[in-house]
């Protein structure tokens, strides 16, 4: 059974993928939406889960026409909403078998 395949991108590689300039890609990452591995630009390495992420951002600065900060913290709060979902979820059912016995 072999392992997942990682996508790991380099800054270059990201930018196109994400259809980003490397100026707004450093400005995501100063913001703390992104954190990439690698302690510079150079050295980043991406995975396929941050790249949705900076979808999601520029999508919610170009919507909303939000700066980084309310970017950072949208996505915080979507996140939060997100686990308590998952949560609540979780709690009904199991409050469903507790109820059924």
């Amino acid at each position: 059974m072999s392992s997942p395949l990682i996508v790991q991108l380099d800054l270059a590689e990201f930018c196109e993928a994400a259809d980003l300039s490397d100026v707004h890609v450093i400005e995501i990452v100063e913001h703390g939406i992104l954190e990439p591995q690698g302690a510079q630009p150079k050295d980043w390495r991406f995975n396929d889960y941050e790249l949705t992420l900076a979808k999601r951002a520029v999508k919610l600065r170009r919507d909303l026409e939000l700066e980084w900060e309310g970017v950072a913290l949208a996505l915080d709060l979507l996140e939060e909403v997100r686990q308590l979902r998952a949560e609540n979820r979780m709690l009904k059912q199991r409050l469903g078998r507790l109820l059924v016995e």
